[in-house]
């Protein structure tokens, strides 16, 4: 259970951290400067973390030993469930389905120099570091638990309605987009039901959240990182 959770529980405390030196510089003048400067470096630093708690981890993922990343006849429905979310995502902008404000992540307000090497570090870390961490969080582990506390007892896949509609919500209720998470939810989940395996969903997730990487740097519609 922990190896699951505590990359995911890692993840979360840097946002929670992050949020709180924001609310503090806003509140105390003395601290106006940190906020900015919180927002560029935390992110290396929780990727660094995240991803050293994986790889202390690693050999507990009894799930990731199969190392064929998709199958024959997987790679096709991966790859569009992956761009399809993409789609989706930046089209599921409406008020009503968002919670909270984005502030959006520039890594050029480090300078060039810098804000290149920071925006390696935040693709790398949502299209490798992040797909791996939330798999293993909501569709091996959460998706099983909410079946059974003796998760591993049961195979990746196992569907109940009340496990996947629970895991579909509070994915959504993860993210800034709501409803597109719910969205992103759902189809990843559909993926693990039709494959059995949880590489195809942390392929797909990573192909998101590169197309978006991209999207953003071609575009400089830094809202969507």
């Amino acid at each position: 259970m922990i190896p699951r959770i505590l990359p995911f529980a890692a993840y979360m405390s840097f946002i929670a951290l992050a949020q709180a030196i924001v609310w503090l510089s806003h509140n105390n003048p003395g601290l106006a400067s940190w906020g900015p400067v919180a927002d560029l470096w935390l992110y290396p630093a929780k990727t660094t973390i995240v991803l050293g708690a994986l790889a202390y981890f690693w050999p507990s993922y009894e799930e990731l030993k199969d190392r064929m990343f998709c199958k024959a006849g997987e790679g096709l429905v991966t790859v569009a469930t992956g761009l399809v979310v993409y789609l989706a995502w930046v089209r599921m902008d409406w008020p009503w389905a968002m919670q909270g404000t984005p502030t959006g992540y520039d890594p050029f307000k480090a300078g060039h120099g810098w804000g290149m090497v920071l925006a390696g570090v935040r693709l790398f870390g949502a299209a490798v570091v992040v797909p791996i961490m939330e798999e293993l969080f909501w569709r091996s582990f959460l998706l099983r638990y909410l079946v059974t506390s003796r998760f591993e007892s049961i195979p990746l896949g196992t569907f109940t309605a009340f496990s996947f509609v629970a895991t579909i919500v509070l994915f959504g209720l993860e993210h800034h987009l709501w409803l597109a998470g719910m969205f992103a939810g759902a189809a990843y989940t559909l993926l693990l039901y039709r494959t059995g395996r949880i590489w195809p969903c942390i392929v797909a997730h990573g192909v998101t959240n590169l197309a978006l990487g991209v999207h953003v740097l071609v575009t400089h519609e830094w809202q969507w990182w």
